[in-house]
């Protein structure tokens, strides 16, 4: 039975999520998270939202003396691990900082849960490893093909993730969820994305030229062969992207397979277009979104949408959130916390 979940990036937007729902489940979280993208005081919205406070370590998962101190100190039974930088077109401007740091940090960490025992792995993936290349819906059969290296560092851990239980079928269970675009913030409103600086995501870029904090969208790319010309994308809600790590833990805790070391999507199975969530964004919060349409973005693919046919049949997840459903929540999240975690 899973009791204590450590989250690496847990003070992160997708890990206090996470948090929430593990906490809600009953379960103790732990959290590891150096802050390079987070802020410590989500750790008491965390607290405000389910009545518990995850415990809290500032720690780099590269340094493996502080990670074996916190495994030393508890008793771990499952990893979610989301520590990493995350933004496709840095990635294509400074690489190397992307293969350092995520292949690191997950390098680091398997070699400390071998040497406590620690047997179920829960890796946030990514929709990225599929390329452009694929028919749509993306099924996890489809042949993986990266345009960037953010992409590439998810598609080589996930190579390093098999390579390790192929080694050690016993010593090792591993979830590779595919996440598509999450979108969308607790309905309490008191968690959300909250990037320190230009975000790299489409929803609270237009939640920021919503309320006034940016003067305009820059839509990357006008010219796909899509109905509008824009990207499309399958926007998960970040609470139903939440629920399917919880699903994934309790498959984990259960299968009995040697050799596990299975990919699962997390999307909708439903592709929007950039104009189309800017649109449902103008009628939700009644403002305008004024945008540009500018080059394409390095690395980006035209359109990427998910089979969850799989998430069904061994998690027995779902999404239930709509796309009004994100907006909703990502456009209360930016009212009350104009300028993110503590300074609202």
């Amino acid at each position: 039975m899973i009791e204590r979940v450590l989250v690496t990036g847990g003070a992160g937007y997708i890990g206090s999520h996470i948090a929430v729902t593990l906490l809600r489940a009953g379960m103790e979280v732990i959290i590891v998270d150096n802050l390079s993208n987070a802020s410590e005081l989500v750790l008491d919205r965390i607290e405000a939202i389910t009545g518990r406070k995850p415990l809290f370590y500032k720690a780099d998962c590269r340094d493996k003396q502080a990670l074996q101190g916190i495994f030393n100190t508890h008793h771990v039974n499952a990893v979610i691990h989301l520590a990493g930088y995350k933004a496709v077109g840095e990635s294509c401007e400074m690489p190397l900082m992307y293969y350092r740091n995520n292949l690191e940090a997950t390098l680091v960490l398997l070699e400390v849960m071998r040497d406590f025992g620690v047997d179920k792995l829960v890796f946030s993936s990514s929709a990225t490893v599929y390329g452009d290349n694929v028919s749509m819906p993306v099924r996890e059969q489809a042949p993986t093909s990266v345009t960037n290296p953010y992409g590439r560092t998810k598609l080589m851990i996930e190579d390093i993730l098999r390579d390790v239980v192929e080694a050690r079928p016993e010593a090792l269970k591993v979830a590779l969820l595919r996440y598509f675009n999450p979108a969308g913030a607790d309905e309490s409103g008191l968690i959300g994305e909250d990037p320190k600086a230009t975000p790299n995501n489409l929803m609270p870029y237009v939640s920021q030229v919503a309320i006034g904090k940016r003067q305009k969208l820059s839509v990357f790319g006008g010219d796909y062969p899509t109905e509008d010309g824009t990207g499309v994308r399958d926007y998960i809600h970040v609470a139903d992207l939440a629920s399917g790590h919880l699903e994934a833990l309790r498959w984990l805790d259960e299968v009995v397979d040697l050799h596990c070391c299975q990919p699962i999507n997390l999307g909708t199975g439903v592709g929007y277009s950039v104009l189309e969530v800017v649109s449902a964004f103008e009628q939700v919060s009644g403002r305008q979104v004024t945008y540009e349409i500018v080059d394409r973005r390095a690395g980006d693919v035209a359109v990427s949408y998910a089979d969850v046919t799989l998430a069904s049949e061994l998690l027995g997840w779902q999404a239930e959130k709509t796309l009004e459903d994100m907006v909703s929540d990502a456009w209360r999240w930016q009212q009350r916390n104009p300028d993110g975690y503590g300074r609202s």
